[in-house]
């Protein structure tokens, strides 16, 4: 059990990272170059996504897999996955609940952080 709260304080780490480069680059997109939101949201989530194979691939899972090329087409459809997850809780909070689109966008996080941190453990790095 110690061993899965370490790495899952790792995977908050380095989601930490993942975050800042997340939502820093969504913030620039959509507020100075004024892309759609959703286009920025996934340009911010995708730079966000590579950078966290690495650094869970090296640091918190430990991956001696030769094959990092069939684990990060994995690490990406579970990314994939969460972005979808993403953007539909963006859209729900939103623009159904009428929450500030940043608020909305935390609420996203948290939950796909959760659905992330599950498929990796189990499914990318077992």
């Amino acid at each position: 059990m110690e061993q899965y709260v370490y790495k899952f304080l790792k995977f908050g780490v380095v989601g930490v990272m993942g975050v800042v480069i997340d939502f820093g680059l969504t913030w620039f997109f959509k507020e100075k170059l004024r892309w759609n939101k959703y286009l920025a949201n996934v340009t911010g989530f995708s730079v966000a996504v590579i950078n966290n194979f690495f650094f869970n691939r090296f640091w918190t899972f430990k991956s001696t897999n030769p094959n990092w090329g069939l684990e990060f087409g994995k690490f990406a459809l579970v990314s994939t996955i969460g972005l979808l997850l993403n953007n539909l809780c963006i859209y729900i909070f939103h623009q159904r609940l009428k929450f500030n689109f940043y608020t909305a966008k935390v609420f996203a996080t948290g939950i796909v952080f959760v659905w992330n941190f599950t498929s990796n453990m189990f499914f990318t790095f077992r």
